[in-house]
């Protein structure tokens, strides 16, 4: 259960960054076709289904092209991820690579899907194949972002991404949230910086 506090503070730090929003809504509908807005089914506490918000960082049949590039997967284990993704769009790729097209969670927060920390949720497909001895991780809600994007994402097998959800699962509490949360801002500002 997401507090009110957790929910307002999401309300105002979307509030602060709605020029930004704006900003990235004008170059997205001037670079490319679609919505600005992706949705996707992920499944989050107790594997319970829900949409998952992101700022649209691919072409619109990304989802559909996925099969075709298949062999590009650099992830091991049941999940598909490319760091360079020829799917993306010009802009989508800096919005990725920085984590700011993530920013359209603080409304699955507000809307009690979501966490600020916690682990990160899985494309339904995707969370099915999850190993039994990992089902713990959907013990909690799913966070916008988790100790996973801190220690290297993209450089981690999948299972030290699990073994990570583990840990924190036992380790959570305000204060490693909070740490956690500073971190990823950090790694946020300096991936700005460096894609800039």
């Amino acid at each position: 259960m997401i507090s009110f506090a957790k929910k307002t503070l999401s309300l105002l730090i979307l509030i602060v960054l709605s020029p930004f929003i704006l900003l990235f809504f004008l170059l997205i509908r001037l670079t490319s076709q679609g919505p600005f807005i992706f949705k996707q089914k992920r499944l989050g506490k107790d594997k319970k289904p829900f949409i998952l918000y992101k700022i649209r960082t691919m072409v619109t049949d990304a989802e559909n092209l996925k099969s075709r590039i298949a062999n590009l997967n650099e992830a091991d284990g049941p999940v598909f991820k490319i760091k360079n993704d020829p799917r993306y769009t010009k802009i989508g790729k800096f919005l990725s690579h920085t984590g700011l097209d993530e920013v359209p969670q603080l409304v699955n927060i507000i809307k009690g899907e979501m966490d600020f920390v916690g682990p990160r949720p899985l494309p339904v497909m995707e969370a099915n194949k999850v190993p039994k001895k990992y089902e713990r991780r959907f013990s909690i809600l799913p966070g916008m972002t988790s100790p996973w994007i801190i220690r290297g994402a993209h450089n981690l097998t999948f299972a030290q991404w699990m073994q990570f959800d583990m840990e924190y699962i036992d380790k959570k509490n305000p204060l490693y949230d909070f740490l956690i949360f500073s971190k990823t801002l950090r790694i946020i500002i300096l991936l700005i910086i460096k894609n800039y």
